[in-house]
């Protein structure tokens, strides 16, 4: 069930009314029902996976009661170590077996030997990236100490399986949305009036900017040899607004549709092609998934506390492991390990705190230093967004090469149709720098004028997203 389909502008309100109104106010009712709308939501996709949802859940919610009653450290460790084992070989099973097969299959034809790899014919289970990090970060917060394990098996299944998070996020915490399930919930007016917000401006990303530009990205991704470099750097670029509008607005769509059930889930993006160096462009970008990382790989590597060569050697795990999670091909790999090297002078100079506050807070226009910041960091990320969407990495490379060519100073082709995206993309961005100070970027537009004023803002975003809503287009991290 996709946010952008009729289905699940059908389904929402129905849960939403049930929610509020035939659970007389009771959490537990309350928990009960959104554990249930979550199972129908994920069985839509397919419901055979569902038992792979249910399992996952069970076996993390008995692996913290057990590592909680254990006797002593060595049992403790017995379990963890199981829910880590078994976890990681379900993600590598659906999701990552192919791969390797297939790689060692070619590494060995490089030396002349010829093996026929055995693959799966399975289908990748949709979220389940997403979900087994919901669960790993649980038991590893128990076996930390961070946390006790949660008693009862419908809050701790409404952690995991929460429907606006469940196939792709954000990312969250235990600490964080545990208590949120565990407390009594009222409808609060603003709150949700606030969520209805949000998850308008996440739609208008997701069909009126992603969708469109998908359209163009695709036939210029799959035909490279028929375009010009000029055209192709449109093709990249034009794949940045893609897959910002389009995980974005996911993540927008998911936070809002948690506060109309009085629940706030951890912020995904921050605005992130405002950033003025790659570290502040991934303190922006997935940030539940760059924390994840963080706080469950980098830290435990030993994180910044080393010497330079220490923290040269824990970026690049972090980066590559980030790649590698993305998905089972050799492009993301490149793309994290682009990264890693985008980030490496800010590391080894100690100069990737610099830029913690908003960029131009307070003020209408950023300085001279901070514009050409903000291009320059922006283009090297489009630069490694190739990669990230390139079939193979010899795709990317040739699409690369031809950019660089005298192919590129031939003007680009340009419909009417992309002229008008592009002119939607500027003012998209016009209104995300407009808001780049709150939450999201509506989230105060047009509070401060008339009444009429502020409905006509809200009433020509809707026009925009029924206008271009056409064909469903699946999120790009479902894939993931």
């Amino acid at each position: 069930m996709l946010f952008n389909s009729l289905n699940f502008a059908i389904f929402l309100p129905i849960v939403f009314i049930l929610y509020w109104f035939a659970t007389k106010g009771k959490h537990t009712y309350q928990n009960i029902l959104l554990l249930l709308s979550s199972y129908f939501f994920y069985a839509t996709w397919d419901w055979r996976f569902l038992f792979l949802l249910v399992f996952s859940t069970l076996l993390d919610y008995f692996t913290g009661l057990k590592m909680d009653n254990a006797k002593n450290q060595s049992s403790k460790k017995i379990w963890f170590w199981i829910s880590i084992s078994i976890n990681l070989g379900f993600l590598g099973v659906f999701k990552y077996f192919n791969f390797f097969a297939t790689s060692f299959a070619e590494a060995f034809a490089h030396v002349g030997l010829q093996v026929n790899p055995y693959t799966l014919n399975v289908v990748l289970p949709v979220g389940i990236s997403f979900y087994t990090f919901h669960g790993l970060s649980y038991v590893i917060d128990i076996y930390k100490g961070k946390i006790k394990a949660e008693k009862n098996f419908i809050d701790y299944s409404v952690f995991v399986c929460f429907f606006p998070l469940l196939v792709a996020g954000p990312i969250e915490r235990a600490t964080h949305l545990l208590p949120q399930v565990k407390q009594q919930r009222f409808f609060n007016y603003s709150n949700a009036v606030d969520g209805l917000r949000q998850i308008l401006w996440g739609l208008f990303k997701k069909i009126v900017i992603a969708d469109q530009c998908a359209e163009h990205v695709n036939l210029i991704f799959n035909n490279p040899a028929d375009f010009s470099g000029s055209t192709l750097l449109l093709g990249g670029l034009l794949f940045s607004f893609q897959i910002y509008g389009d995980f974005a607005g996911y993540s927008d769509i998911a936070i809002g549709t948690a506060k109309l059930f009085g629940i706030n889930l951890l912020r995904n993006f921050a605005f992130p092609y405002f950033s003025r160096d790659i570290a502040e462009f991934w303190r922006r970008w997935h940030i539940s998934l760059s924390t994840w990382f963080r706080d469950y790989l980098y830290v435990p590597l030993g994180g910044s506390k080393g010497g330079t060569l220490l923290k040269v050697r824990n970026t690049f795990i972090i980066f590559l492991v980030s790649g590698f999670w993305h998905g089972a091909n050799w492009t993301f790999i490149v793309w994290g390990f682009l990264n890693a090297l985008y980030i490496m002078p800010s590391i080894i100079l100690k100069t990737n705190r610099n830029n913690l506050d908003i960029v131009a807070k307070g003020r209408y226009l950023p300085t001279v230093a901070e514009f050409f910041s903000i291009v320059f960091t922006f283009g090297l990320t489009v630069f490694a967004w190739i990669f990230f969407r390139a079939t193979t990495v010899q795709q990317a490379f040739y699409f690369i090469t031809k950019i660089f060519s005298e192919s590129f100073f031939t003007l680009p082709i340009v419909t009417p149709k992309m002229l008008l995206l592009l002119l939607l993309i500027v003012v998209f961005m016009v209104i995300e720098w407009m808001g780049r100070e709150d939450q999201f970027a509506i989230a105060k537009l047009g509070l401060k004028l008339p009444t009429s004023i502020r409905l006509g803002i809200y009433y020509a975003l809707v026009f925009a997203i029924i206008y271009f809503a056409g064909s469903q287009q699946q999120f790009i991290y479902f894939q993931f």
